[in-house]
């Protein structure tokens, strides 16, 4: 891959001679202007070059993704199986009243967990256990009403960060 700044000589390697052809031959045509500067500069090449790194990359973190989510659900399921067997601890020492068990490796206490907190009917709490919220912009809703040419005080619509898009076959 070409370092960002073997790039930037090249782009301006390549700005240099287009304006040059356009000035020297003022008839030229957009499609013979750019088959000569493809003869002329590295750059078409420096950037197949990184779009295809840029393509390699991208299935490199697909496949990632799809193995850490992988091994999440295996975590998740190793997980689930640690609790069940736990509970299943529990409930047996609670239902034969046993309050401890021991082993050469291990011991375990039967505790009474911490106490919950169940909200049953949250419209008669009282106000001073209430959290109030400050406003929050729905922007979606303002990006809509700037799309249809509605002027809002405080918000505008900017020009879109330049991006690439790549097709593969």
């Amino acid at each position: 891959m070409a370092s960002p700044m073997v790039l930037a000589a090249e782009v301006g390697r390549y700005t240099s001679i287009s304006s040059k052809l356009r000035e020297d031959f003022s008839g030229i045509d957009d499609e013979t202007l750019t088959d000569t500067l493809e003869g002329l500069s590295t750059l078409p090449d420096l950037l197949n070059a990184l779009v295809r790194s840029s393509l390699e990359d991208e299935a490199l973190a697909a496949a990632l993704k799809a193995r850490i989510g992988d091994m999440k659900a295996r975590l998740e399921r190793l997980e689930q199986r640690q609790d069940r067997k736990r509970e299943l601890v529990c409930g047996a020492m609670t239902h034969a009243g046993l309050a401890k068990l021991s082993a050469e490796d291990f011991s375990v206490s039967l505790r009474q967990g911490t106490p919950r907190l169940q909200v049953k009917d949250e419209s008669v709490i009282p106000a001073f256990f209430l959290v109030p919220q400050p406003p929050k912009v729905d922007r979606a809703d303002l990006l809509n009403a700037l799309k249809r040419g509605e002027e809002v005080v405080g918000a505008v619509l900017e020009d879109g960060i330049p991006h690439i898009q790549v097709r593969t076959r």
